[in-house]
């Protein structure tokens, strides 16, 4: 007696069995009870042991779903055990060699009616095919959720019979599912083509049926016509019992065969072994039979068509001998999948490029990163900004809007963005591998824009300072005049100790030895008296003092125009009131320091119960010896004060109006980068923090994960995340900048004045030179003049010999006038006007 186990749906297949049990001719009392499978924890067991108390000896298993408990109880008990394959396993296997061909990686399939949803179903399962995302009957309801599922399948497949095809093929064309005809495949159920002729005006369509010759092998008719109610099933199950019938008679004439088995005992024969030398040699004569791991299934063979210039035409074939063969070499046409990617705006990573045309592409990191998977995985793709939001924020209901919202509601299938992987995302969404993790926080500030000057050094010392310098050596000069005017001991009132030429210190020259003593070259010789050198010491003492003070003041007046910001970490930004700072509203930044706020608070509340509720000795733990220092308390104060911006180009753009460096703004580090690599203005401040990676975001169990991740790896490996890097951030373009170097020298603008006092000296020394010269030709001019006057004055007294002689006084004393006083020529002049001859000297004296 045949065992016969089978699921609820397959009350056919019993009535199928029974009348194959009929069909067959054999001289041995064949019967059957069947046995509905019960998939309960214990309750196969009780299934097998009722089959065998009603007399059953060989069990039959066509379930759906396997039998491997049914098979692993039979053999313990020791009765032959077989599965025949009675479900659509060849149609979709045959499927699934085709979209091999094509570089499928998924497919929906339809069928015509429910009754073969759940067999294709536990065979697809059980087969360990991960290509399948939908499977269903093919109706208005159906269509409506294949055109929202993302992502959209590759292909499309429906499972039908010759006769249901056109109403099913014209219900999805009408509704525009099947608007890429090219990605639609047909598996006929049955052997009847005579529609086939019907599908011309669908090009390129698909249509896959298995080789007639099955058909013909399992009548058992040569050169046989499929009747149109020929179910492929039915029949190889009837040859299936024919095979078997044969093996339990050659075992019944062995004697080996028919056994009583006890479910609660093992037999001890060789029934097991018998019966399956005797089933292979069985199925060496059936060339359409085959045994694998005790199962009996239909060798496959099938053939593919396609809608061609209004007709059907062959390309190729499948057996499991040769394998898949077309009739041209090019094959089939391979299709790419295609996705829709997730984008939304943050600079460099996206942002959109307005063309001549006034339409827009997309630009960016992550834009180049999608063509590039694009190339590796094969697929066709479309980039969908989210309609409200950017990178996804849930809100108090728990709805997420951005590229997570997207993802969640299927609008797109992945999202490639500056998406950073928290928690509460990955409750919805899946992430792989990051494929950026050098992002983090930082703070940009603008350079401060230095007020150059070229009398820079002027202004080292204040006014008041200038002046009392000025007052200084002014009083310094005239006190030195005055000691060596009227000091006996200074050297033009003691000629005694000093016969030799000395310096007389005249009101000009005090003058200018106090001011040549602010040089190196020192201000000369130094007066004699006692008092003038205690004087020109402490003036000495002075200018040294001054020239190390002026000194020490103009290096750092210089290093200070040369420091690029006032603060160098987030720790001295915080510190200080002068510089105000803000972030984006409602951005991952201001949420970090959000989140940091509240962490302190709740630290410091843990501190204040640990101290207030210890039980031990109250020295140890005090609250004011808290231990950690909190500043993001203040931190996020002033934020709020300065008022968060809404966008980060209006945060960049406050920055940059700010010359005078008094303004931060704490943004994403990888855009701030990018700002900084375009704008000379900008600076970097302190190191980054809050290290954050980037990843692409899939929908939930998404079957593209791992091969999103494998092509991550590849990239990395390939340095293709470095090239982006360079590309996007190109540090090159800061060599443009005009104070690009930290190292260099000390401009010609902070050091311009001297230059120019020194040429105003030497202008002045031209311009003195010029009045020295026009003063001594002036004064020669006038010399001469004079001595004209003398001369015609000399020769008036040689006409007139006796000239009236005026005498004050009673007497007239002789006078010896000093000859050496009149110039040569005056005296040569007098000469003549006596009559004197030229030869003879002029006379040292006159008289009157």
């Amino acid at each position: 007696m045949f065992i016969l186990f089978h699921d609820k749906e397959q009350r056919h297949a019993v009535l199928w069995f029974e009348k194959g049990l009929k069909d067959v001719e054999t001289p041995i009392n064949l019967n059957m009870y069947p046995v509905e499978v019960e998939y309960e924890e214990n309750r196969i067991y009780e299934n097998v042991c009722q089959g065998i108390y009603q007399g059953g000896n060989f069990a039959i298993d066509i379930t759906w779903a396997g039998g491997e408990d049914i098979k692993t109880i039979t053999n313990i008990v020791g009765i032959p055990y077989i599965k025949i394959d009675i479900s659509i396993g060849p149609f979709i296997e045959l499927l699934d060699k085709y979209l091999d061909q094509r570089n499928a990686t998924d497919v929906a399939m339809l069928f015509q009616d429910s009754n073969r949803l759940d067999e294709a179903l536990y065979y697809w399962v059980l087969s360990d095919k991960p290509r399948l995302i939908l499977m269903d009957v093919l109706n208005k309801t159906t269509i409506e959720h294949l055109k929202s599922i993302r992502p959209m399948p590759s292909f499309y497949a429906i499972l039908t019979t010759s006769a249901a095809l056109p109403p099913l093929l014209n219900l999805a064309v009408e509704s525009g599912l099947a608007s890429l005809i090219e990605r639609w495949n047909i598996v006929l159920l049955d052997f009847s083509n005579a529609n086939l002729d019907n599908l011309s005006s669908h090009e390129s369509l698909t249509i896959l049926s298995l080789d007639k010759s099955l058909c013909c092998s399992l009548l058992n008719t040569p050169n046989c016509q499929c009747p149109s109610d020929f179910i492929i099933q039915k029949e190889f199950l009837g040859n299936s019992l024919k095979v078997l019938t044969n093996v339990i008679e050659n075992l019944y004439k062995r004697n080996v065969y028919p056994i009583k088995p006890e479910c609660n005992s093992t037999l001890d024969t060789n029934v097991l072994e018998e019966f399956n030398d005797h089933l292979s040699s069985e199925l060496q004569q059936k060339n359409f039979i085959t045994k694998t791991n005790d199962t009996l299934r239909l060798i496959l063979k099938g053939e593919f068509y396609s809608v061609r210039d209004e007709s059907v035409e062959k390309l190729g074939s499948y057996d499991e001998v040769s394998g898949v063969s077309w009739e041209h070499s090019e094959g089939p046409l391979k299709i790419k999948r295609y996705f829709r990617i997730g984008i939304t705006h943050a600079i460099p990573w996206a942002y959109k490029k307005f063309t001549k045309n006034g339409e827009f592409v997309w630009e960016g990191y992550c834009v180049d990163f999608a063509e590039k998977l694009s190339q590796l995985m094969d697929f066709k793709y479309d980039l969908v900004e989210p309609k409200q939001g950017s990178f996804g924020v849930k809100n108090k209901n728990g709805v997420w809007d951005g590229l997570v919202g997207d993802l969640q509601t299927g609008e797109t299938d992945l999202a490639i963005a500056a998406i950073v992987m928290t928690a509460d995302r990955e409750e919805v969404v899946d992430f792989v591998p990051p494929y950026f993790d050098q992002s983090g926080i930082s703070i940009v500030m603008r350079k401060p824009i230095v007020k150059t000057s070229l009398f820079k050094f002027m202004t080292v010392l204040k006014l008041e300072v200038w002046l009392s310098i000025v007052a200084a050596l002014t009083v310094t000069g005239f006190l030195i005049w005055f000691l060596d005017k009227y000091s006996p001991y200074s050297g033009q009132n003691n000629k005694e100790k000093y016969p030799y030429p000395c310096r007389e210190f005249t009101l000009k020259e005090s003058f200018w030895f106090a001011l040549t003593s602010f040089t190196p070259q020192g201000g000369g010789e130094a007066p004699k008296s006692l008092s003038g050198r205690a004087l020109v010491a402490a003036y000495w003492l002075f200018v040294v003092l001054m020239l190390a003070t002026f000194t020490a003041n103009l290096a750092a007046f210089l290093t200070v125009e040369r420091m690029q910001t006032p603060v160098q970490s987030l720790d001295q930004l915080a510190k200080q009131s002068r510089i105000n700072y803000t972030v984006v509203e409602s951005s991952d930044t201001h949420e970090y320091f959000i989140n940091m706020k509240n962490a302190e608070d709740t630290l410091y509340r843990l501190w204040k119960e640990l101290t207030l509720n210890a039980s031990t000795d109250g020295t140890q733990y005090r609250v004011w010896d808290y231990p950690v220092r909190e500043q993001y308390g203040h931190i996020l104060l002033a934020i709020n004060d300065s008022i968060p911006v809404k966008t980060a180009a209006e945060g960049f753009k406050k920055v940059n109006e700010r010359t005078d460096a008094d303004f931060a703004f704490i943004h994403d580090s990888a855009e701030i980068k990018y700002e900084i690599s375009k704008n000379c203005n900008f600076t970097e401040i302190g190191e980054v923090f809050a290290e954050k990676p980037y990843a692409i975001a899939v929908q939930q169990g998404s079957y593209i994960t791992d091969e999103l991740s494998r092509q991550i790896l590849t990239l990395q490996k390939d340095r293709f995340f470095d090239y982006l890097q360079s590309k996007y951030w190109n540090n090159s373009l800061r060599t443009e900048c005009e104070d690009n170097e930290d190292n260099e020298g000390i401009t010609l603008e902070s050091l311009g004045g001297v230059f120019i006092a020194t040429l105003f000296g030497l202008a002045l020394a031209m311009l003195t030179l010029i009045g020295e010269v026009i003063y001594y030709r002036r004064k020669r001019k006038n010399r001469k003049v004079t001595d004209i006057s003398k001369k015609k004055a000399i020769k008036t007294i040689s006409v007139n010999p006796k000239p009236n002689v005026i005498t004050f006084g009673s007497s007239f004393k002789q006078r010896k006038p000093n000859i050496n006083r009149l110039s040569p020529a005056t005296t040569q002049a007098l000469w003549d006007s006596l009559g004197k001859a030229d030869h003879d000297k002029p006379p040292h004296q006159f008289t009157n």
